[in-house]
């Protein structure tokens, strides 16, 4: 029987990021192999608005993006028969319609919604949207596909 969150630790034993890379720290709502929500902390001290900017630090898009990418990725390693995700990697295809409909400024805990539209074979499609305390921050679609280690 699968739980209805799961923390850092065990996204760490589903995704081969680690610090810093690894921006997800817990998995909330999850419908099995359907959708979930990401929580990421961003912090003013997090590497990636340190210099983004200097003054007014921002969370970058592109690791909005990311966000989203290892949020599709635990949810579908977390679902699927762990023997048939061992020894692979999820990764990022294509990136569609991706908007930024306003800053994602530290200090807050942005909200990942995420949902796997479909998937056929290896590649799976997603949907997302980032929120801020229920604001609207930025959504996206993206192809993701599973791949075997060191190939």
């Amino acid at each position: 029987m699968k739980i209805n969150s799961i923390d850092k630790k065990k996204i760490e034993s589903l995704l081969p990021h680690r610090e810093p890379m690894l921006l997800i720290d817990k998995l909330i709502n999850i419908v099995h192999l359907k959708s979930a929500t990401a929580i990421v902390h961003v912090k003013k001290t997090s590497f990636f608005v340190e210099g983004h900017f200097p003054g007014q630090p921002v969370m970058p898009g592109v690791f909005i993006v990311e966000a989203f990418g290892q949020a599709a990725a635990a949810l579908t390693a977390y679902g699927i028969d762990p023997k048939e995700y061992e020894n692979k990697l999820v990764y990022l295809m294509s990136v569609e319609k991706a908007r930024f409909r306003s800053p994602v400024l530290p200090d807050c805990e942005l909200h990942l919604d995420i949902e796997a539209v479909r998937s056929h074979g290896r590649v799976w499609k997603y949907k997302g949207i980032a929120r801020v305390n229920e604001k609207k921050m930025a959504d996206a679609q993206w192809s993701a596909t599973i791949v075997d280690k060191n190939k």
